[in-house]
């Protein structure tokens, strides 16, 4: 009877729902939710720091010895550890809290840089310290880049991914605009010393953000409980999905040749444009504006395409070669900038279509894998193409890194058609050629009546 209390069905209790993920539409749509903000703020501070200590990193190892191949080695062992123990950083990552985890690596590279800011500003520094705080930074990258990468998607849900990834690569870019200029004023008033101490203390923003979130925002993702096998168990997961580590190898090839700016531009503004480290600082920032544009424009794509990120990973290649080529310094720090944005298009793309791709629960192995192969490429990449700028000059080995990355998207691109059965179809609207990709069989399908 209406009116009358305790006489209908009994109400169940209320099940807690997840947090609503807000509407994509807009370049800045993550940032709606709380605990992104967060994270996206201490980023903020904390790439301004890491950028300038790695402009201070390699002038200071090319103060200290002269030679464009220390330079090398020093990136090398800094994204050595990821060659070697990627993997194992991945299976961590799946078992552990992303949140803890994130707290732990990023007090251990605070701690790496006051280090070293106190070894500089001594005068006591020497070549090897910089090494082993490379080295360092590289051991906590282990752990700290796949916790990163996956920890976003806990933040955001699936729904906003492939906009804060973006975010998250406009965020780095946009530190890069702002860490080189204050590096080079710093080095070339007061010292790296102080660039370093800089860094170390940055981390106390994405610190403080990681205590503030709210656990019951976050998009719970179920660990991988400790089991035998569990490293090949990723292996094969890649390796049975074609469109996976296609996009790791290419990455791979890339980031070990074409990514190789710190060991190319420093040798540029100093033995082709003499232009010292505020000439080596512009062309950091330049490269930041291209890729700060690049990784806004991917903030607005729905969807990660495979064939964008092969077109983006050419483009950038053979902009790497023209630039290599340019006679004057215009023309040279010109073609930085549409490298950066294509660099940024070929980083988020690759990025954002390896994790949609992969199940929440294999995704830590998959992006330490991802990450090791783009960032443990360095090592490899990293001093040779120092060798090559030290005995044939920095244009040689600027072109070289621009031919092997234009290469590897040819190839890749080719590999990828054959597996899904596509072609290349060129068709004419008036004098203008149109490119299309098609499936093969489309071939022999007869052409519609009329």
């Amino acid at each position: 009877m209406p009116g009358i209390r305790g006489t209908g069905p009994a109400r169940t209790p209320r099940t807690p729902r997840p947090p609503r993920e807000p509407r994509q539409g807009s370049m800045f749509s993550s940032l709606r939710i709380r605990n992104y903000r967060l994270f996206f703020a201490g980023q903020v501070v904390s790439n301004i720091g890491t950028w300038m200590q790695r402009i201070a990193q390699d002038w200071l190892v090319l103060s200290l010895t002269g030679s464009s191949t220390a330079v090398g080695i020093t990136t090398a062992l800094q994204f050595l550890p990821m060659l070697l123990f990627g993997l194992y950083g991945g299976l961590l990552v799946d078992r552990l809290p992303k949140r803890p985890t994130l707290l732990v690596t990023q007090s251990s590279m605070a701690v790496t840089g006051l280090g070293l800011a106190a070894l500089v500003l001594s005068g006591s520094v020497e070549v090897w310290h910089v090494y082993l705080a490379a080295f360092l930074v590289g051991m906590a990258t282990v752990v700290d880049n796949p916790a990163r990468q996956t920890f976003v998607s806990e933040m955001v849900g699936r729904g906003q991914l492939q906009n804060a990834v973006s975010l998250n690569s406009a965020n780095f870019q946009s530190a890069r605009l702002v860490g080189p200029a204050v590096a080079g004023v710093l080095i070339t008033g007061m010292g790296t010393g102080w660039a370093f101490l800089i860094n170390g203390l940055s981390f106390a923003a994405p610190i403080a953000g990681l205590l503030m979130m709210r656990d019951r925002e976050l998009h719970p993702v179920e660990r991988a409980p400790r089991a035998k096998g569990q490293l090949r168990e990723g292996i094969r997961y890649v390796s049975g999905r074609p469109h996976l580590y296609w996009t790791i190898v290419l990455i791979g090839f890339v980031g070990a040749f074409g990514f190789n700016f710190p060991v190319v531009l420093s040798a540029f503004a100093d033995d082709v444009f003499h232009t010292g480290a505020g000439g080596y600082s512009l062309f950091n920032t330049l490269i930041a504006v291209g890729s700060l544009v690049g990784a806004l424009l991917a903030a607005r794509r729905g969807h990660a395409r495979l064939r964008l990120l092969i077109a983006a990973a050419l483009a950038f290649g053979v902009l790497e070669v023209a630039a290599a080529l340019s006679p004057e310094m215009w023309m040279f720090a010109a073609l930085l900038v549409p490298i950066g944005a294509f660099s940024m298009t070929v980083n988020v793309t690759a990025n954002t279509s390896v994790q949609m791709a992969t199940e929440p629960a294999m995704r830590g192995r998959v992006m330490s894998l991802f990450m090791m192969v783009f960032l443990g490429g360095t090592p490899i990449g990293a001093p040779l193409a120092g060798w090559a700028t030290d005995v044939y000059g920095p244009r040689a080995g600027f072109a070289v890194c621009g031919a092997v990355a234009a290469l590897s998207a040819v190839a890749v691109g080719v590999a990828l058609a054959r597996v899904g059965h596509l072609r290349l179809s060129v068709t004419w609207r008036g004098a203008h050629p149109r490119l299309h990709v098609m499936p093969r069989d489309r071939e022999a399908q007869p052409a519609p009546a009329g």
